[in-house]
């Protein structure tokens, strides 16, 4: 089974029956997995049994959050042991510090697809070692590291104890990172150098991030590297040092750093999240302009037939066609949804808020769906999300959902992470809000969010409401969630919604200011009550004489038209398989062949190389202009002498590179001759339409060194600039 792909996760959200999941990153993980049945890819999925899951909310009587942890009863739980052909467990061991720590494994099923849960919960492991996998996302370091340890190690050795031999390793996340150290020990341990073995790993592997702030990734300081991988290091065929190097960043470890390094590709989650990965990897690189940093991006999507009401469902059915579900990525798939009589799809609506009122308990007449304008805002507490924004200006909030001709309800719901306890005051400075005079009826917080109850909500209220610090939110899916029921989206423009809005299908909070936090607070809070007040409720209250508010369901058509095509998982995956998974199952079966004949022509091509880069200097340049009267146009010339050292000419690719309107602007030389002392003449040109001296006088050359076997330009990190 070498042409499958291994998706590595620390969390999957599944269902609300498998409480392994805190957030966004799980339920994207359950999506991925579910698409991937769907479209019958061979994809399967290792992640934790995590036995307390996530932890159950209570919110008391004051806000504040109590952190319950029942055990998952397997038994009741869509989960079987893993057995091997004698019928018996499947037992593994992962070296943890000092002892080796036993691992079994669950196994669950979406489908055809398998997701494979590792667990040390096993009778063999003293009592401090079971309880490692008793809690998604640990407080304490140690207890992430070890947890990082039986993730990326102890999946490895699951997958070659059931005798799967993926031709993709995709790492959803740092957190499974680890799991290219254990490759390369097995190559190690075959006698293959370091080196190689280094390359015919990163061949294969496929890094996607989902956090745009460094704060965000794992780190871990060097000494606890030492601790857990001291007898380890040299399993790897290299020393301390060079092991260390993979992921260092000054005095610490960091599995993002470790991710980029032993990846071929690697990937954010939205079209923005990309820009903004590439700067965070451009402080690592300064000496390589962040549009040429090698990262990508695959906007995320979400699994449509998880999250779509059964309402929604039968409307669909009735009105899009035979089959609609099995071509969700064409546009002409949706447009039948224009032709939906708009007092159908409101009522529709109707029924899908009167059930989230109900299942979800609050108190209000859900006799009376569709007759008072219900804002939802539901995720993780974390600040940066700003929960907090809609209560800025109290008393501007007051009159908003207090108007008598155009009330406003808003319906709160999330967890804060047990250790984060600014998200924690955040809750519970809500429930205090909510529970004053003035906003009772008006504000609701519903506790121990989770996928049954999000289902309810992102098909039940109006507007779905995203405040988050732009860009800290990589790419976000519970508005796409909300998008395909027909719920309008009011949101900053970051991640996925940056590349969604188009003026008709929501409202955008376009950033006032950019300033300190305060601030840019201040402006948007501004801008989100404005809308609220002049667009938002004045749309949702303009009724036909029928009831039913047309301009806002023409909006809600126009949502699901242009949303649902593009942000659904069918996409996404497809995506994944033909853009990533696809070449990098080649260029990984091509470095393995033949005794891993490419992995060590490679590995010895860049150690040539990183012995001889310091002697690549740029010499003598020059750049000239001149008019082209003909057609209005300026050819710029370029010339360069280079010295190479031992390094042959056609191993190196020589630039200019200059400001442009993207960002930078590159021009490619070609070799002339050979000069004497070891110099290599390069010489290019193309039209422009400025002559500006100025602009001219901004452009370098750049030297990088180069092969067809490499993943992009920049693989090495390397590359020679002018002395300017």
């Amino acid at each position: 089974m070498s042409d499958c792909v291994a998706y590595f996760s620390a969390e999957f959200g599944i269902d609300e029956s498998m409480p392994i999941y805190s957030g966004g990153l799980g339920v994207l993980a359950g999506d991925h997995i579910k698409a991937a049945n769907d479209l019958n890819l061979p994809l399967i999925g290792v992640g934790i049994f995590y036995s307390k899951g996530y932890f159950q909310q209570r919110i008391r009587e004051h806000g504040v959050q109590e952190h319950l942890f029942p055990k998952i009863d397997t038994a009741k739980s869509p989960v079987a042991p893993v057995l091997n052909q004698e019928g018996r467990p499947v037992y593994i061991e992962v070296p943890i510090a000092d002892r080796k720590v036993v691992l079994t494994a669950w196994s669950m099923k979406v489908g055809r697809v398998t997701v494979y849960l590792l667990s040390s919960d096993v009778e063999l492991n003293n009592e401090q070692d079971r309880r490692l996998t008793d809690h998604l996302y640990p407080g304490d370091q140690d207890t992430r590291i070890r947890q990082e340890i039986i993730l990326g190690i102890g999946g490895v050795r699951l997958l070659r104890a059931l005798g799967i031999q993926p031709g993709v390793w995709h790492l959803n996340e740092g957190h499974s990172a680890f799991l290219t150290l254990e490759r390369i020990r097995e190559y190690s341990a075959e006698g293959v150098a370091f080196d190689t073995a280094l390359e015919a790993v990163k061949a294969s592997t496929l890094f996607t991030t989902h956090t745009p702030v460094p704060a965000g990734h794992d780190v871990f300081s060097l000494e606890m590297m030492d601790r857990y991988f001291g007898d380890f290091y040299w399993q790897l065929g290299a020393d301390r040092d060079k092991v260390l190097a993979l992921g260092r960043i000054g005095d610490v470890f960091n599995m993002t750093r470790l991710a980029v390094t032993v990846s071929s590709k690697v990937n954010g989650v939205s079209k923005l999240h990309e820009e903004v990965t590439k700067e965070l990897l451009h402080r690592w690189m300064p000496h390589i302009p962040q549009e040429d940093i090698p990262v990508t991006s695959i906007t995320n999507g979400i699994h449509i037939g998880t999250w779509l009401s059964p309402g929604m469902k039968e409307l669909f059915d009735r009105y899009l066609g035979f089959r609609w579900e099995t071509n969700l990525s064409d546009p002409k798939t949706w447009m039948p949804v224009r032709e939906i009589p708009s007092h159908t799809l409101w009522e529709r609506h109707r029924r899908n808020q009167a059930v989230m009122i109900e299942r979800l308990g609050l108190p209000l007449d859900s006799s009376s769906a569709g007759n008072l304008l219900i804002v939802g805002f539901a995720r993780r507490f974390a600040t940066y999300k700003r929960a907090y924004l809609l209560f800025e200006d109290l008393e501007r909030l007051d009159r908003i959902v207090n108007d008598l001709l155009r009330p406003v309800c808003f319906v709160f719901a999330g967890k804060a992470h047990p250790s984060d306890r600014p998200g924690q005051e955040l809750i519970k400075k809500i429930v205090e809000v909510s529970k004053s005079e003035r906003f009772k009826g008006r504000i609701f917080v519903v506790e121990n969010y989770d996928m049954e109850k999000a289902k309810h909500l992102v098909q039940g209220v109006d507007v779905w409401l995203n405040t988050p610090v732009k860009p800290m939110e990589a790419s976000g899916t519970s508005g796409q969630k909300a998008a395909i029921n027909g719920v309008l989206n009011c949101s900053i423009l970051d991640g996925w919604w940056n590349e969604g809005y188009n003026g008709r299908n929501g409202w955008a909070i376009e950033r006032g200011t950019e300033g300190n936090g305060e601030e840019r607070a201040c402006s948007d809070s501004t801008i989100l009550y404005e809308l609220l007040e002049k667009r938002i409720a004045t749309t949702y209250y303009s009724r036909d004489e029928h009831g039913v508010p047309t301009e806002w369901v023409a909006m809600m058509k126009e949502s699901i038209c242009t949303l649902a095509p593009k942000f659904n998982t069918h996409r996404m995956v497809n995506d994944y398989w033909n853009k990533l998974y696809v070449p990098i199952m080649r260029r990984g079966s091509c470095f393995a062949v033949n005794d891993l004949e490419v992995a060590g022509r490679v590995a010895a091509y860049k150690r040539f190389i990183r012995d001889n880069w310091h002697e690549v200097r740029v010499g003598r340049m020059d750049v000239s202009s001149s008019r082209v009267t003909k057609i209005g146009l300026t050819m710029i010339r370029f010339e360069a002498d280079i010295i190479l050292g031992p390094i042959w000419h056609n191993d190196v690719k020589v630039e200019a590179v200059g400001p442009g309107f993207n960002g930078i602007c590159k021009s490619e030389l070609t070799f002339v001759e050979v000069l004497e002392n070891g110099m290599y003449r390069y010489e290019g040109s193309y039209l422009n339409n400025t002559d500006s001296i100025w602009w001219l006088s901004k452009f370098n050359i750049r030297v990088v060194p180069i092969s067809r076997d490499f993943s992009s330009d920049f693989e090495m990190e390397l590359s020679a600039w002018g002395d300017k």
